[in-house]
């Protein structure tokens, strides 16, 4: 196991427990990767030392450190430029990672489905790619043969460097992970489209990282999703069909977990399975209700859900793990979100079940609602409607006898229109304008 000095640095307008609290995130990101913490140095800067981030003198120290607790890796909670981390692995004589780099490896670990180990890979290689290093920079300007003839001394070689032999192959990598991904992302497009051809409603789980989304789905749907008690358990999309008690068939889906400084490449790797939360009809943003950072959780999820281009779908904020929080900070919380966000939460425990019944419920009521409840009795002569409720509409009940078949089912405007002259009872006799209109 891997040990770890953490390094934090406090810039203006940033508080020193704003600066814990990220530490503590990181070494829980640390404790997911397989390490352990050793020490954490938190330094007070203006701005960030553009050739080591935190100064000549705070390096010196951190090596000292870094011998003294036997570190096998320092690691910063802000992401360090190509250059800056050169010069700290020089000055510090031992490994130096990133926030960034921790959560790839995160990633990586846990990573199951095609799809998402294309993701990781694409997103490493993209960190990796500035950072390769060669002999200096001569060895980048080497050539062979006669092209050598006119670059003067030293600029003759065998060829072309490792360095850059390196590189081209990881272009390559990267273009090819990306046609991957588009294959993938075509793939989840055309279920997409079946879904909103069947007008399928999407519900899609968000929040931070633990927060207790696949529980929440599990207790929701009657899933079985793995749970852990982990950063980053959930990477690949999962979606599981629910029925509404108004006879509706919804889709939830979960979805990967978002944290404080989500590395800006990441969020692009995983953009197609993002994608779920861009279309869904609903967002439901789970928040760990014991978790003394949540509303900085909040804030946090909605930066992440604008940079996707998710901020403007419909959410139901969900405050899960009530069952670890004590009642008045529960209530404080949901009372503060309310005035703040004007949110109107829901609070829950996944774990034991108390406010599932009052979630599925607002779920419900959230759903926009376009179809209509139909009875009806339509003769074999027009089996195709009968089709065509299937297809774009969820059959409650459905009979048969020696004239047709009897109907009773959840469909759009347009499909009642059509069965209209089969139907029991007109739903829009009395609203003759409003039939114009939406017909």
């Amino acid at each position: 196991m891997e040990r770890a000095v953490l390094v934090g640095v406090q810039l203006p307008g940033r508080s020193a427990a704003e600066v814990d609290a990220s530490l503590d995130e990181l070494a829980a990101l640390i404790d997911t990767a397989g390490g352990e913490v050793a020490e954490r140095v938190v330094q007070r800067r203006q701005a960030p030392d553009a050739a080591t981030y935190i100064g000549t003198g705070k390096v010196s120290e951190l090596r000292d450190l870094v011998t003294a607790v036997g570190a096998d890796a320092v690691v910063f909670d802000d992401e360090l430029a190509p250059a800056q981390q050169r010069t700290l692995e020089e000055g510090v004589r031992q490994k130096v990672l990133d926030r960034t780099i921790v959560i790839l490896d995160i990633f990586a670990q846990h990573a199951t489905s095609r799809e998402g180990k294309a993701q990781v890979e694409l997103a490493q290689l993209g960190y990796l790619l500035p950072r390769l290093r060669g002999w200096g920079t001569a060895l980048s300007r080497q050539a062979g043969g006669r092209a050598a003839g006119g670059v003067g001394i030293g600029g003759r070689g065998p060829g072309e460097t490792q360095l850059e032999v390196d590189r081209r192959r990881i272009m390559r990598r990267i273009a090819k992970l990306e046609r991957d991904l588009a294959g993938y992302g075509q793939i989840r497009e055309t279920k997409a489209s079946e879904r909103e051809r069947k007008r399928t409603q999407v519900v899609a789980l968000v929040g931070y990282t633990n927060a207790g989304k696949s529980s929440l789905l599990n207790a929701v749907t009657g899933a079985t999703v793995k749970v852990e008690d982990r950063l980053f358990a959930t990477l690949d999309p999962t979606v599981r069909r629910m029925p509404l008690e108004d006879g509706r068939d919804i889709v939830m889906t979960d979805t990967v977990g978002f944290v404080r400084k989500l590395p800006h490449g990441l969020v692009d790797a995983f953009a197609s399975t993002l994608e779920e939360s861009t279309r869904a009809d609903l967002l439901l943003h789970v928040v760990d209700a014991s978790h003394p950072e949540a509303e900085a959780h909040i804030v946090a999820v909605r930066e992440v859900l604008e940079e996707i281009g998710a901020d403007h779908r419909p959410d139901q904020l969900v405050l899960n793990k009530i069952d670890l929080a004590e009642r008045n900070t529960v209530d404080a919380l949901a009372r503060r979100v309310q005035v703040e966000l004007g949110a109107d939460p829901v609070s829950v425990s996944a774990v034991s079940g108390e406010g599932i019944d009052d979630l599925i419920e607002r779920i419900a009521l959230r759903l926009p609602s376009e179809r209509l409840r139909i009875t009806g009795h339509v003769p074999y002569a027009r089996q195709d409607l009968v089709a065509l409720a299937h297809r774009r509409g969820t059959v409650v009940k459905e009979g048969h006898d020696e004239q047709g078949t009897s109907l009773v089912a959840d469909v759009e405007v347009g499909v009642a229109r059509e069965l209209r002259a089969y139907l029991d009872e007109d739903p829009f006799a009395e609203e003759p304008e409003a039939w114009e209109r939406d017909g």
